[in-house]
């Protein structure tokens, strides 16, 4: 489908969805946003539900101000894949001990490696000036700075919540590796800093919801709320690729006959302001749950526990700036989950994954997400499907 227009305050509200089925929360948060008079567009994406500070599944371009609370506490967070030579033959009957190692190697929820993962011990890691990235924390906030011990040990791992480490299928039998995470407790704590920040600058004490305060150009605190940002994003993306080189690293040792080789990675922040230019105007545009889906550019759009994952290549569709959705979204909230669904129900729908199958898992159950078929049909002017994944493996936190 195109998108639909619905009336905004300062923009008109573009969305690629039916605005009748969207929660009405959710199209308040969305009318609340376009009530911000630095606001220059509004684009909703197909997963679109309600979130914590801004809508999930939204497309906000400012000129000279930016959102801290719409990027979200999960800076940077997003998805890696990669595809192997190994093909669905290779794979064992019984996946529960793959399962197993790979959890042994990925710390997941609150967990962290008992010591920093060295990066001159792993394979096929891109090349990082990691002497540099660690000597600039000691530019951010000085709030969170006691938190770098831990900062470290966590690079490399999962956390939980939708966060997932999967081993999936493509249509043509071969294995692919993905995954989802974000910037961990470091992201986190430098996000909630700079919102209570924001939240207390005279310029914000007028705006329609206080969540959606914002940090002005050439201003300090914008600054300081940059340099921390952009410096979580890259952490989130290098949390990533440790995780991919230490999943690669599973993989080569349980397959050493197979002489496995490793295709493109691919990699894409789903929660991240990006400086983009449109219209002639130099705008920050912050993807709250939306992918960037410029003109060839990849991207990965997961489902959930027991549905596809889809590889993308981007439209460069100006109209949504260049973007896409980042998942299926949900279609209730994880309470609403868990009084639904039972264990059961998880094992009925999860049928055919190694994966949890305990109530700890249950608000991740296939069924409180939209079906991610019917999102993909409803960008199809967004992006165009590179491949489609089936999960066979599930590491959840």
């Amino acid at each position: 489908m195109s998108y639909v227009e619905v009336p905004g305050a300062k923009v008109p509200i573009r969305m690629w969805t039916d605005p009748a089925k969207v929660e009405d929360v959710a199209m308040q948060q969305l009318r609340n946003v376009a009530t911000l008079p630095w606001i220059k567009g509004l684009a909703v994406m197909p997963d679109v539900h309600f979130g914590k500070g801004a809508t999930v599944g939204s497309v906000i371009a400012m000129h000279g101000a930016v959102c801290p609370a719409a990027v979200g506490v999960d800076i940077g967070c997003g998805m890696s894949a990669v595809r192997t030579s190994l093909t669905a033959n290779d794979l064992p009957g019984d996946l529960t001990g793959l399962r197993s190692k790979i959890e042994q190697a990925i710390p997941v929820g609150r967990g962290m490696h008992d010591d920093p993962v060295d990066p001159d011990r792993l394979r096929g890691l891109p090349s990082t000036d990691w002497g540099d990235f660690w000597g600039r924390f000691d530019g951010v906030a000085e709030a969170v700075k006691f938190r770098q011990e831990r900062a470290t040990k966590q690079m490399g791992t999962l956390g939980g919540g939708n966060h997932h480490i999967e081993v999936s299928l493509d249509e043509a039998g071969a294995v692919w590796l993905t995954l989802h995470s974000g910037s961990r407790a470091i992201g986190n704590e430098l996000a909630a800093f700079h919102i209570g920040q924001a939240q207390k600058l005279p310029h914000n004490q007028g705006l329609v919801d206080g969540d959606l305060a914002v940090f002005l150009a050439d201003t300090e605190p914008m600054q300081d709320y940059r340099n921390d940002l952009y410096w979580a994003q890259e952490y989130a993306k290098l949390n990533r690729a440790v995780m991919i080189a230490l999943l690669k690293g599973v993989i080569l040792k349980e397959f050493k006959k197979a002489n496995v080789t490793f295709g493109q990675e691919v990699s894409c922040h789903h929660n991240y302001v990006a400086e983009e230019r449109y219209d002639g105007m130099d705008l920050l545009v912050t993807r709250k749950g939306a992918i960037r889906a410029g003109s060839g550019e990849l991207g990965i759009i997961p489902g959930s526990m027991g549905t596809a994952t889809y590889i993308v290549k981007g439209l460069g569709n100006e109209k949504a700036f260049n973007s896409a959705s980042h998942g299926a979204g949900r279609r209730m909230s994880r309470n609403a989950a868990r009084k639904r669904f039972s264990t059961k129900d998880l094992e009925d729908q999860t049928r055919g994954v190694e994966c949890r199958k305990d109530s700890g898992v249950v608000d991740e159950i296939p069924g409180a997400y939209k079906p991610i078929e019917q999102v993909m049909d409803q960008q199809r002017d967004l992006v165009e499907i590179v491949a489609k994944l089936k999960q066979v493996i599930c590491v959840k936190g």
